[in-house]
This record gives C-alpha cells, structure tokens and sequence, in this order.
C-alpha cells in the first residue's frame, strides 16, 4: 500500500492511493466469515454453509468493503501524519479514477482530490474603522408606530355600502354553478371598470363580473372561486355577484382595551404611559436596526481585510457530493457567492477566537436563545414574554440539536463583533431610520 501526493496550486493536491489485493486478504476473510456466520441457505443448517459458496456469493462485496476499510484508515493516517487542516472531506477524483476488474485486479488504484485551509490572520486594532449609526426617535416615528399599533388591533366592522380598501362577502352564480360564501377585498380588485362596478353596493345587490379581467392575479382568482390556480383554464369568468355583507377596517380605539392587549393588564394606564412604552420599543427597535446595519458592516470590512482566497472549484464538488444529489451543481452555482462569504466570515470568526482565547460560554449561548425566542413570539404580536417562559421557550430551543447549533453560531458570532466594537475605531454617524433601514435593505 502506498500514497502518492501531487500539488495542483498552493491549496489543492492529488493522492494517489494505491492498495495491494493481498493487504486486504485479511479483512476479507473477516467478512467472509461475517457473512457465514449470518448465512441462512436451503440445505444448511444456519452458519454452517461452506465458505466455497459463501466466497462465490459474497467475495467480491467483501473484497470492495475491506479495499474501501482501508483507503478509509490510509487516508485518515495520511492526514494525521502529515497534519494536514482539510478544507471539507477527499473527494474521488471521477475523471482520475482508473476502471476496476474487483475478480481479477491484484492491486487497486484511488484518486482524491484535497484542499488545505489557508491561513487567515486578522486582527482588529484602532486603525480600523467600522461605523455605528445612532438613530434619534422623532415625534414622526412615535406617531406613525401608535398608529401601527391601532391598525394591528383594529377590527372588521359592517359598512352601508362598498368603499375603495372594504371587504365583501359574496355569492357567484353561473348557471347552475354557485360558490357560495367567497370573499373579495377591494385592495386586490386591479380592474378599474370592475371597481366602478362595486363601488357603492350594498347588501343585496347583484352586479356581473368578468372575474378573470377583475382579478389577473391568479392566486387571487383561485381564492376567489375556491379551486386550485390548475383548475382556472378554459373556465367562463363571467359570473353574477350578489353582495351577503359589507365590512370595512376599522382602526382599534385608544383606550384601557387597547393598552392590555397590546402591553399586558395594567402594565400602561394612560397616554403618558403609552407614549413612554412606544419610544421604549421604538428604541429597541432603533437599536436592532443599528446593531444589524454594524454586523453587516463589520463583516464587509473584515472579509475585505483578510481576503481569504479559497479553492472554489474543489468546494463546489464537495458540497455536491456531500448533499448527495440533493443539489444539482447549478444550484450549487447559483448559490456559490454567499457560501463563500459565509464561509469566509467562519473562518474569521474562528481565527479571532482562538488568537485571542475567546469564550463562547453557557451565558452567551443562553442570552442568544432567549433572543431567538423573543424574535419567535413577536412574529406572533407577543412582545412582552415573562421570564420564565423566555426561559423555558430558549431550553427547548437548545435542546433541538439544529436549533442549538444555529444558536451556537450566534452567541460566536456576537462575541466576535463585540470584540470588533471594543478594539476599531468606531465611527459614530447620525441617521434616520428611513435612511438606516434603506441601508440595511441594500445589503440583504
């Protein structure tokens, strides 16, 4: 058995394996026996089937397994002999690969590709500059969040007749086709004849739709007839509406109701309070803006400093190969730039932590579950958690193997960026959270 290294560039390299037929002899017969042991033929008692058949049935499987055993440990020696830091796993070499005869070849040959991380050495010192942007809560902001606020908890209430942005429960009938109980929302109705159509009805009344003309949007047309977006062709779309209801939106009432539901019982008892709690949020809310535009900041600017040249070409066959056909290698390409930044800021962040002895510890990684879970229940208009349920919300998520690798990932990530706030020069800039959020928007 020998292993044979060829450099392509500064990061790549071939080996050669090659293994004699003879050095696998042994782990053959261990399977073979294996295969004995467990052999259950017709004629023989179970176990007892001579080994001739069983070397006919099962000798070149056990051949191929014990080859494929030891390029395995070859391959493993090698890397640790010669301390090699791997970027991803050996990949064959398909075009490399000679043909194999398992029944008649005395020696067997294997090619891999490898790749070697390069070295990243990045520091963050005063010389570097990263800008944090300090955003002033204007009377604008605080009126135009309350009123979010009172549109979020606003209502559906009955309306005389139909007006630009109300909601209609209607009947349409075609023939002896009747689709009883569908809705339209004057918001979707793109048709302006259409909307002329509409505007001003009332309960009762019928009017003819040409629904197709009405509602391009074929999502939108499918709701409407209640069938699937495949089920649309070839269908009449003249139908006779008859309105059942009229609603319109009705903002939520500023009033104790009101405070309850949005910050819980008793927590706001007068306008005083509500504007005190709405500048609360909206600096919190300031603040991930800000923190969010000096990650992605901070990020460019150390992925532009160290400038890691990787070997893209050789990445791109190991994800392919390790997703196991989940990917086509298009898919791969269309995706390639962000993996590669991904890639690249890991690298950064793992290099920064062990030169300067970082600690990614319990607190940090509890702290960046309880954020997850703060972020999982505002997307369900949950702002102000209790504690404890943050906390247990946060074990559940740790105890999710994906979920606590995610949660890992970020707790590292924040004490990098930490560690960049506390040694750059950080440039402090004034903005508002129109232009941040612009900002922020034009980095995604």
């Amino acid at each position: 058995m020998k292993i044979e290294r060829k450099d392509i560039d500064d990061l790549t390299f071939k080996l050669t394996v090659e293994i004699d037929k003879a050095d696998a002899q042994e782990k053959k017969s261990k399977a073979l026996k294996e295969y004995r042991r467990k052999a259950d033929l017709k004629g023989f008692r179970k176990g007892m089937v001579p080994m001739s058949i069983i070397e006919k049935m099962y000798g070149v499987s056990a051949l191929a397994e014990s080859v494929n055993t030891l390029i395995s440990d070859s391959l493993n020696s090698y890397i640790k002999e010669q301390k090699l830091n791997l970027l991803g796993e050996p990949v064959p070499d398909e075009e490399g690969q000679p043909e194999i005869d398992w029944s008649k070849d005395e020696k067997f040959t294997f090619k891999f590709d490898l790749a070697t991380a390069p070295k990243v050495e990045v520091d963050v010192t005063k010389s570097d500059k990263v800008p944090v942007y300090n955003v002033a809560i204007a009377e604008a902001d605080k009126k135009e969040y309350k009123e979010g606020i009172l549109k979020q908890f606003g209502k559906l209430v009955p309306s005389d007749e139909v007006h630009d942005e109300d909601f209609l429960i209607v009947d349409l009938q075609q023939g002896d086709k009747k689709i009883e109980g569908t809705y339209i929302s004057m918001k979707t109705l793109e048709d302006k004849p259409s909307r002329k159509k509409m505007l001003g009805l009332k309960a009762g009344d019928k009017v003819e739709l040409n629904v197709v003309k009405a509602f391009p949007n074929e999502t939108d047309r499918a709701a409407l007839l209640k069938v699937k977006k495949e089920e649309l062709e070839n269908s009449d779309p003249k139908f006779e509406v008859t309105v059942k209801e009229v609603k319109k939106f009705q903002e939520a009432e500023q009033n104790q109701d009101l405070y309850d539901r949005v910050f819980g019982k008793g927590v706001v008892k007068d306008e005083k309070d509500f504007e005190k709690k709405v500048e609360e949020r909206l600096g919190v809310e300031y603040k991930q803006e800000s923190d969010l535009q000096f990650r992605k900041d901070a990020i460019d600017y150390l992925l532009k400093k160290a400038d890691i040249k990787l070997p893209e070409e050789f990445l791109k066959k190991w994800l392919y190969r390790i997703n196991e056909g989940k990917f086509t290698m298009e898919q791969i390409e269309k995706d390639f730039d962000l993996f590669l930044k991904d890639f690249r800021w890991q690298m950064i962040r793992e290099s920064i932590i062990k030169s300067h002895k970082l600690e990614v510890g319990k607190d940090a990684i509890m702290e960046e579950a309880k954020n997850l879970a703060r972020y999982r229940f505002a997307m369900y208009g949950i702002n102000d958690v209790p504690e404890e349920q943050l906390n247990n919300f946060a074990g559940s998520l740790l105890s999710d193997e994906k979920e606590s690798r995610n949660v890992y990932e970020k707790a590292e990530e924040g004490i990098v960026l930490d560690y960049v706030r506390k040694n750059a020069t950080l440039g402090e800039r004034k903005i508002s959270i129109k232009e941040l959020r612009n900002l922020n928007q034009a980095g995604k």
